[in-house]
């Protein structure tokens, strides 16, 4: 058994590990990183990056198909499913250069590629060493959870860690959930040409405000996805190429694929937190507000601390804890700032409240400010009119904003910069947006704030009436 004694010991090369690994190495820590799988972790191998570059592909063939509106004849894509799952595997390669052992290495990590697990409070054993360290991180990030359904264990599934890998077409796909990875996958595969059902136990894209998922389901609906929403499984029975699932109130569905998609559960069994005294909960390891779990040397980021799970959670959690792990000064994680999209066509994407939960805190005093993408120039001309901005404002600052359409996902980041820096909506009006650009829907927003305060004020009609009348 080799002993090695460290400043920092990080155990999972995910986004939130490589993030606290990188950054303490590069300031002057000794810094240890455990990976017993893949360098890159789920995002790089089975999650953000495979599932957007397969969003990629099936945009492009339903684009193909759907150009007439602009003057351009409609064409029926040839599509190939091996060749789409190429394109995915081409991307994450190109990706892993940058999460790769070599270059974390160069950063001064020393890298260790076994799994880690704890025989006392201050120690880790990974394979022959044994690990002491002042300070630990748990970045071991998450897996897709797979329910016990009756059946389910005799019948061939795939989950987001085995769908990259396939190179057949499925037939007709069956998706269990309707959350974010669900409905992007079922989007994505109904344009590769598949039939694609999903069944969801509760309502589909359930965490997003109900207005604007709607905007999202129909869509997808539209476009040939079958949406069966209330709909709890009660078994699975069947083989390859022929697949049903049973629902609670006797309906079948039929496919030739199934997809799991319900969710997600912590990585903790290997850890053997016991052995070092860490708490957990229902969704992951217990943690306070600044990221420690109850043996004060060890912190959790990123999904195995169980709170929302997102890679840009893990990065921006992974420079909360620097500040305390290598300069020991207090920081703390907030999350009211922290924005999620789903990346379907429309997308959808939320920071801060959303109205309902808004409403809730500040009842009367809230303010609900909408404006629609089909007042947008740029919208108009690229043909992408569907979707809403609302913004929830409070005392002249937005504690929420919700959006569905054309490019949500980077239209948020406005109202999360807001949320974290405590803006005035007087401050986003100020905001020049080039025209004509769909990030003039934020600026347009902030004005739709202000309109009633200026054109429907009596005294700003005095007063300009006063100077027009008295001042020269």
């Amino acid at each position: 058994m080799t002993d090695i004694k460290s400043d920092l010991l990080v155990i999972g090369a995910g986004s939130g590990g490589l993030s606290v690994a990188a950054g303490a190495s590069q300031m002057g820590a000794d810094v240890v990183l455990l990976e017993g799988h893949k360098m890159g972790g789920d995002c790089l191998n089975y999650g953000c990056v495979p599932s957007k570059a397969l969003l990629a592909s099936a945009k492009a063939a339903y684009g193909q198909n759907n150009t007439a509106a602009l003057g351009v004849a409609d064409q029926v894509p040839q599509v190939s499913y091996a060749a789409a799952m190429d394109h995915v595997q081409g991307v994450i390669r190109s990706i892993e250069p940058m999460d790769s052992q070599d270059r974390f290495e160069s950063f001064g990590v020393r890298v260790i590629r076994e799994f880690g697990h704890f025989i006392s409070p201050t120690q880790v054993q990974a394979g022959e060493r044994m690990i002491t360290a002042r300070r630990v991180v748990i970045a071991t990030g998450s897996s897709p959870l797979v329910p016990p359904i009756p059946g389910l264990a005799d019948v061939p599934y795939e989950t987001n860690e085995t769908l990259f890998d396939q190179r057949t077409k499925p037939d007709h796909l069956l998706i269990i959930g309707g959350g974010p990875i669900g409905m992007e996958m079922a989007q994505a595969h109904v344009r590769l040409g598949c039939k694609v059902t999903v069944i969801e136990a509760a309502r589909a894209l359930g965490k997003d405000d109900p207005e604007l998922a709607k905007i999202v389901l129909d869509s997808l609906r539209d476009e040939g996805v079958e949406i069966a929403e209330g709909a709890l499984v009660s078994k699975v029975r069947g083989t390859a190429g022929a697949i049903e699932v049973e629902t609670k109130d006797g309906s079948i569905f039929k496919g030739s694929h199934l997809l799991m998609a319900v969710g997600r559960k912590a990585n903790t069994d290997r850890l053997n937190l016991e052995a070092a005294g860490i708490a957990t909960h229902r969704t992951g390891i217990q943690v306070d507000d600044e990221l420690r779990t109850s043996n004060k040397r060890v912190y959790a980021i990123g999904d195995v601390a169980g709170g929302m799970q997102f890679t840009h959670v893990a990065g921006y959690q992974a420079g909360v804890i620097i500040r305390s792990v290598l300069f020991g000064l207090p920081s703390r994680a907030k999350t009211d700032h922290i924005p999620w999209t789903t990346y379907t066509d429309p997308e959808l994407a939320q920071v801060g409240m959303t109205e309902r939960q808004a409403r809730d805190v500040y009842g009367a005093k809230l303010e609900v400010i909408r404006f629609d993408y089909l007042h947008n120039d740029r919208a108009l001309a690229e043909r992408k009119t569907k979707g809403f901005i609302k913004v929830m404002v409070a005392k002249g600052r937005p504690v929420g904003a919700s959006i569905v359409g054309h490019q949500a996902g980077e239209l948020i980041s406005t109202w999360s910069l807001a949320l974290a820096n405590g803006l005035k909506m007087s401050q986003i009006a100020a905001m020049v947006a080039p025209y004509p650009t769909i990030g003039e829907i934020n600026k347009r927003v902030a004005g739709a704030y202000f309109s009633p305060r200026l054109f429907d004020s009596q005294f700003v009609k005095r007063a300009v009436q006063f100077v027009q009348r008295w001042i020269p």
